[in-house]
């Protein structure tokens, strides 16, 4: 991750100035630099990238780790054509796999065929396995229809349910609790965790939750690309953020690091962002601004009232690197194809509902839910050559169910606690302890971190710890205009592309815009045009 030198701006006004240097922000100021305008960009961090970088995260050992955000789905590609970015990610031939005692479910993307007879042999027939077929096949029609709309102005409900088309899908995925079609669909307890499990990044919600929370991350989860793939950035996160920040600079953007903005005034004509940097206060016009933080951090900035509740982020993020991949206690699969997709732990149907009902209850569940891939299995590019020659891998581990409340009294004891418990369920898998595969670094110790979402909050300031700044929206606006009811959203995230303010000239940027949240640049790119649109 390069560091960018601190300096002042070379102006003293711009027309456009960004708050936050993470890759939607880098995403807003390439477009606008392209098309002219003199952008400025006002990163907090030494460094650019927000949540999607690269770190090597332990002493001595050269692997550029994906610390925080670490999977692609809803980058549309023509942002990276658009931007000539040189960035490329990599599909993933093995879906998923469950373990369930000595056996399991693994989902081969490439071959139904193989996939059935998984499933025959999970549940004893092939009823699921064509549950699945249909269901995935009704996701992906959806994700071919709303896809695209990402990035074109924000239509409104009844325009979307047109341009799906489809009565059946629509009131499964829109109108009703996930969790109901779910259960009518599936009959096996670990094959319906599996499709729960997307309703769940990062949100903390149960499969009947009235909201449909559940429903809209679990929306965002199957439409990336129009395919639902989620796939390995080469060489890591940062190589994206890097191309991007490469991208605006030679587009003619400014980008100064270590500049922490204070404070957002605006009369709707023209604005004035001051920040901290240098040592020193410091204040920089613009005729826009485009605010690549949470709408709280918005708020804050502009003086306002908190838009809603406060955002609670919900997961905990493990990365590891080990000598070697652990052998499974299912010796039907190589641990090399188990790992390569994401691996699904504790994550039965049955279990996620009792994990949320005790971490809802304000204890740490008892079987922490989690799942887990191996990136390096996809793209060795992010280890050091001599790393990969000795078999070392990467470890990345997402645990579900681990809302900011659970940390509060105790911090590092709660942390030390899940860690421990999430850890101890993989175990349960493995044939071997995951300890004993642990590689360790130039100070003897295991090459193993955990963040939780109050690490988040300090380190990338993330509002609660929450990945996705906010809960989720839907990808249209109601008919009359209203983002579906939610007051909060129409302060914070309205107008034609879904990134307006109550100001004509500050716009939202980041994943609390409507269509946000992921690694995807929408937002971003939504902003950008919204500021040409007017100009």
């Amino acid at each position: 991750m390069p560091m960018d030198a601190p300096h002042h701006p070379q102006h003293a006004t711009y027309d456009a100035v960004i708050v936050g240097g993470g890759h939607n922000g880098l995403v807003a100021a390439a477009y606008l630099a392209r098309a002219g305008r003199r952008v400025l960009v006002l990163e907090r961090l030494p460094a650019t990238g927000g949540a999607a970088v690269s770190t090597r995260a332990f002493a001595g050992v050269d692997a550029r780790l994906s610390r925080y955000s670490y999977l692609v789905s809803l980058l549309p590609a023509r942002i990276t054509d658009e931007l000539g970015l040189r960035f490329a990610v990599r599909r993933r031939r093995i879906s998923s796999y469950t373990p369930r005692g000595t056996t399991g479910l693994l989902v081969d993307a490439g071959d139904a065929g193989r996939t059935r007879e998984q499933f025959a042999a999970l549940t004893g027939s092939d009823r699921d396995f064509e549950a699945w077929q249909r269901f995935y096949g009704m996701t992906r029609r959806v994700a071919e229809a709303v896809f695209p709309t990402l990035t074109e102005p924000l239509p409104s409900r009844t325009a979307l349910q047109e341009r799906i088309g489809d009565p059946a899908a629509w009131e499964a995925l829109f109108e009703r609790p996930l969790g109901e079609t779910v259960e009518a669909a599936f009959a096996d307890d670990l094959v319906r965790g599996v499709v729960l499990t997307d309703a769940l990044i990062g949100t903390f919600t149960h499969a009947h939750d009235p909201s449909l929370r559940q429903n809209r991350c679990f929306l965002y989860h199957v439409i990336g690309g129009g395919t639902g793939d989620w796939d390995v950035p080469v060489g890591g996160m940062g190589a994206f953020t890097d191309a991007l920040a490469d991208a605006a600079r030679a587009a003619g953007a400014e980008i100064v690091t270590g500049a922490e903005v204070t404070a957002v005034a605006s009369d709707g004509a023209r604005a004035e962002v001051s920040y901290e940097g240098d040592g020193g206060g410091h204040t920089v016009g613009a005729r826009h601004v485009l605010v690549n933080a949470a709408p709280h951090t918005l708020a804050r900035l502009l003086g306002e009232p908190a838009p809603g509740p406060a955002p609670e982020g919900a997961q905990l993020k493990v990365n590891m690197l080990l000598s070697r991949l652990p052998r499974l206690r299912d010796t039907a699969v190589d641990p090399r194809e188990a790992f390569a997709g994401t691996f699904h732990i504790a994550e039965g149907y049955g279990q996620l509902a009792a994990a949320y009902e005790q971490a809802a209850a304000g204890v740490l569940p008892s079987a922490p839910p989690s799942e887990i891939y191996c990136h390096s299995l996809t793209d060795p590019s992010i280890l050091a050559p001599e790393l990969a020659a000795r078999g070392v891998h990467t470890l990345t581990l997402f645990g579900l169910h681990a809302p900011a409340r659970l940390f509060a009294a105790d911090p590092a004891g709660a942390k030390e606690a899940l860690l421990a418990a999430t850890l101890a369920q993989l175990d349960a898998v493995l044939a071997e302890p995951l300890a004993d595969c642990l590689l360790t670094d130039a100070d003897g110790k295991p090459c193993l971190e955990a963040k939780s979402p109050l690490d988040l909050e300090r380190e990338v300031g993330l509002p609660g710890g929450h990945i996705f700044h906010r809960d989720l929206s839907w990808p249209y606006a109601d008919d009359d205009g209203d983002l579906h009811g939610e007051r909060d959203r129409v302060t914070y995230a309205t107008g034609r592309w879904g990134v307006g303010t109550p100001y004509e000239n500050v716009f939202l940027c980041g994943a609390g815009a409507a269509r946000g949240g992921g690694v995807s640049g929408v937002p971003g790119h939504n902003a950008a045009m919204a500021v040409l649109e007017k100009a």
